[in-house]
């Protein structure tokens, strides 16, 4: 009996400013080469940040990782050559250029799999931040999603209200 191994995320390294051309390039692989079975998801490592500009304070996202793409597969050397010889990507990271999985706790320090958490969090709510980069703020529930673990918290931010969405985690009920 054959068994296929479990998916594991691999960290590929891009040419500066083209993490999202090499993530287009590489989705137009999966497609091209049906690999829908062994490729399951390619992310550019994002974050929002706080920027200040003239004196006006802006919510952005920005990359975390320049240069890289995280990508969840099955991998085989059979695919090596598809992923390195897509354009925008100059390779894996790890020894030699050969792929290295990234560990357990890697991947949960990066927040790329949601773990399935109960909560007692409803619309209407009054939570506050307690993480990232609205930290004590405090805001009201606009929306659940308890399959993807996030809440919609609408603050008031710049004079006015504005809805950000957050992980369970990230929020504490008043």
């Amino acid at each position: 009996m054959e068994h296929s191994p479990e998916p594991k995320w691999y960290v590929l390294h891009t040419f500066s400013g083209y993490e999202n051309v090499a993530k287009e390039n590489l989705e137009t692989v999966v497609e091209k080469f049906n690999l829908q079975d062994r490729i399951f998801d390619i992310i550019i490592p994002e974050e929002d940040v706080i920027e200040e500009k003239n004196g006006k304070k802006k919510l952005v996202t920005r990359k975390s990782m320049p240069c890289y793409l995280l990508v969840k597969m099955i991998y085989g050397d059979d695919l090596w050559h598809n992923v390195t010889r897509t354009r925008g990507i100059t390779g894996f990271v790890g020894p030699k250029g050969r792929p290295l999985a990234l560990t357990e706790e890697e991947v949960m320090k990066l927040r790329l799999e949601k773990i399935k958490v109960e909560t007692d969090l409803e619309v209407g709510d009054k939570v506050e931040i307690i993480e990232g980069p609205l930290d004590k703020m405090i805001g009201n529930i606009v929306s659940v999603n308890a399959e993807g673990g996030l809440v919609t918290v609408s603050v008031e931010m710049f004079g006015r209200e504005n809805n950000v969405e957050l992980e369970f985690s990230q929020v504490h009920k008043i």
